[in-house]
């Protein structure tokens, strides 16, 4: 069953990728080396140290954005040397300054405050900065006063440009307070650059009146797990798991706990897949007062089938990737809420473990769907989901050689390529 997927990781590992995708061979190995040396003559024409701070949360705090943020930063750093990182985060990682490899960590926001006026002193204390950037998240930054913050930062010559990465964008239509979500879209418009991960964010926050000049979409970062290597049985040591679980074949289900990652579907689908010798494992920290509600169903359901492992727990970026490793199928059953667009940081870190994925068809799932169509479903359809993970299972090879599209797009859109992207936006707005 991995024989294939075997002989594609051999290619990555030499970095002669040539994977068929819109039949266009695409030569990783030529492209790198060009786009290395174009960014490094662009970097080279700045001539100064690019002082960066970036908001948002950050490990050790359970989060998706804090892990986003923390692989964007240390990337950063890979690409560019004579970059200085500060990351502005919440009282919740710590009470002192402190750093994180080369990273300079701030633990200085209050998690349920709207009031960000300490962020001003904070960065006035390292004597302001080149560029302040905002990982934005509702459920982190509530209100738009952290743009006004911001803004205060610009015109006391605390920082010469502001940046925001939106990572959920909201239709008007949307469910829940709607005035909330457009007063914000609305505050970015003072911005430098607000950047989006999908095509679909992209062109909502356009609708809206965001000018698109200042609308630049850079994809989510990829790793690419080279963990894919690691014999099997140490994998499943490594993560909790009885070693016969290796004898079957592995479906799994990493992230966050919650109520849209559509568990329930997944669950009523085991119950009518044929595949044989299969074991679901579904792990994750539950989230909120929904994810707690999800995490008894999916106890209820394990202990009545013993085809279902639950390990309830929070996985770091390596577990995730150990377990995607482990895995012969990757399925991503979410369910979003209407007007809600986001981009699914799971996917981009089951994706570069180059696996069959199946997923539904969702804004969040928006580049499985665009370049692997037939192998998504609509949300909420168990039956429909049972058939594909049987089909995906019966004729695996033949999936993986379709899953190329994805596997290229992994490859492009690796954490050190779209951090050149970022570092090279940061330089083009100062330059201007």
């Amino acid at each position: 069953m991995n024989s294939i997927v075997g002989w594609y990781w051999g290619l990555l590992k030499t970095r002669h990728i040539c994977l068929l995708s819109h039949y266009v061979i695409v030569g990783v190995r030529y492209r790198d080396e060009v786009v290395g040396a174009c960014f490094s003559r662009v970097m080279g024409t700045a001539g100064r140290r690019l002082r960066l701070g970036l908001v948002s949360t950050y490990p050790p705090i359970h989060c998706g954005v804090g892990e986003y943020t923390r692989l964007l930063a240390e990337s950063m750093i890979s690409a560019e040397q004579d970059v200085e990182i500060h990351v502005y985060t919440f009282s919740e990682a710590g009470t002192d300054t402190y750093s994180s490899g080369q990273v300079i960590v701030h633990p200085i926001l209050e998690r349920n405050s709207t009031r960000y006026e300490r962020l001003l002193d904070a960065i006035a204390e390292v004597d302001g900065l080149d560029i302040i950037h905002l990982q934005h998240e509702f459920g982190i930054f509530k209100t738009p006063s952290i743009i006004s913050v911001l803004d205060m930062a610009r015109q006391e010559k605390l920082a010469r440009i502001i940046v925001a990465t939106l990572h959920t964008v909201y239709h008007p239509m949307a469910s829940g307070n709607v005035e909330k979500y457009v007063e914000f879209n609305s505050a970015t418009k003072t911005l430098d650059a607000v950047i989006v991960h999908s095509y679909l964010q992209e062109f909502e926050l356009v609708n809206q009146g965001v000018p698109h000049r200042i609308v630049y979409r850079i994809p989510h970062g990829t790793s690419i797990n080279t963990f894919v290597d690691v014999p099997r049985h140490i994998l499943a040591e490594k993560l909790g798991l009885p070693k016969s679980v290796v004898n079957h074949r592995i479906i799994a289900v990493p992230g966050f706990l919650r109520r849209d990652k559509g568990l329930e579907t997944l669950l009523e689908a085991i119950r009518y897949a044929k595949t044989s010798h299969m074991r679901l494992i579904i792990a994750g920290e539950p989230q909120g007062e929904s994810g707690r509600e999800v995490s008894k169903l999916v106890h209820s359901y394990a202990a009545e089938d013993e085809r279902i492992i639950y390990i309830e727990r929070y996985l770091s970026n390596t577990d995730v990737l150990e377990l995607a490793a482990l895995a012969d199928l990757i399925v991503l059953p979410y369910q979003d809420a209407p007007g809600k667009y986001s981009v699914s940081g799971i996917l981009h870190l089951s994706m570069g473990s180059l696996k069959p994925i199946v997923g539904t068809r969702v804004p969040r799932l928006i580049e499985l769907y665009q370049l692997t169509p037939h192998v998504t479903v609509k949300p909420g359809s168990p039956r429909e989901l049972a058939m594909l993970i049987d089909r995906v299972m019966k004729n695996y090879d033949d999936y993986v050689t379709y899953m190329a599209p994805l596997y290229g797009y992994a490859v492009r859109t690796r954490w050190l390529r779209m951090a050149r992207r970022h570092l090279f936006l940061y330089r083009t707005l100062l330059s201007q």
